[in-house]
C-alpha cells in the first residue's frame, strides 16, 4: 500500500438490526472530527474504515488504495490496512510491561513501513518515566498516552481515536488534550476523531463531520458545521 498522505473516502451503507447507516464523505489529511450524539453511526464508521465491520454496500479508500469495494468483493483485511485504533479502553496487555506494550505495535508495521523513532514517541506523550512500569500502575491518563505510543509504532498510515477521551476527568483530559494536539501538528499521520464533545471538536479538530441517526448532516470546517448541527 502506498505512504503518500491519506485522505479517506468513505461511501457505505450497513443495516444493524433497526439501525442503518448511509454515507458518503472524504477526510481530508489533519485531523478530522466525527462529530454527533450517540447512536449517530460514528462508532460503526471507524470500525467499517478499520476493517471490523463489513459494509452492505459501498466503497472505502485510503489515498489511492481501495481497501472495500463491494461490487468487486474487495476487502482487505485489517492487518494489511495500517490503521492505528485508539479506544476510550486502552485496552493495554496487564501482564506486559509499558515499553512491551508499546513495542507490541511494531508486530503489525510493514518491515519496508517508515516507523516514527521511539524516542520522538516517548518524547512527544511524555512517557519516558513510564516504561518499566505494568498498566495496574498507571492512572487513567496514563494508560491512554500508552495507547497512543502503541498505534503510532505500527507505521500507520491512518489514526482512528473512538473517544479517546470519554472515560477520563477534567484532569486526565487536560493531560491529554495537548498531546493530541501535538499528534495532529507534529505527526504527519491523518487522524480520524470521534467525539460528541463540542469543546473537543472546536480545540482539535482542522475539519468536521457532523452526523445523526447514520446520516452526514454537515461537513466543513468546525465552527460551520457545530453552527449548522446545531450545537454551536
Amino acid at each position: 500500500m502506498s505512504d503518500a498522505p491519506v485522505p479517506v473516502s468513505v461511501q457505505c451503507a450497513v443495516r444493524l438490526g433497526t439501525f442503518t447507516l448511509d454515507v458518503d464523505f472524504t477526510a481530508a489529511p489533519g485531523l478530522t472530527v466525527l462529530f454527533g450524539p450517540s447512536g449517530a453511526g460514528k462508532t460503526t464508521i471507524l470500525n467499517l474504515i478499520a476493517g471490523l465491520q463489513r459494509p452492505d454496500r459501498g466503497r472505502i479508500t485510503l489515498g489511492s488504495d481501495v481497501v472495500v469495494e463491494t461490487a468487486r468483493n474487495v476487502f482487505v483485511p485489517p492487518h494489511r490496512r495500517r490503521i492505528g485504533l485508539v479506544f476510550q479502553d486502552a485496552q493495554l496487555f496487564p501482564h506486559l510491561t509499558v515499553r512491551q506494550n508499546i513495542a507490541f505495535g511494531r508486530w503489525f508495521a510493514r518491515r519496508a513501513a517508515p516507523c516514527l523513532p521511539l524516542d520522538q514517541v516517548v518524547g512527544i506523550l511524555a512517557i519516558g518515566d513510564l516504561l518499566d512500569r505494568r498498566p495496574a500502575r498507571l492512572s487513567g491518563g496514563e494508560k491512554q498516552r500508552v495507547s497512543l505510543a502503541r498505534a503510532l509504532l505500527c507505521a500507520p498510515r491512518l489514526l482512528l481515536m473512538d473517544e479517546p477521551l470519554g472515560g477520563l476527568d477534567d484532569a486526565r483530559r487536560s493531560e491529554i488534550l495537548p498531546l493530541i494536539e501535538r499528534l495532529r501538528d507534529e505527526v504527519a499521520i491523518p487522524i480520524l476523531y470521534v467525539t460528541h464533545d463540542r469543546d473537543e471538536a472546536l480545540r482539535l479538530a482542522s475539519h468536521a463531520i457532523a452526523l445523526d441517526r447514520g446520516r452526514v448532516r454537515a461537513a466543513g470546517t468546525p465552527g460551520k458545521v457545530l453552527r449548522r448541527s446545531g450545537a454551536g
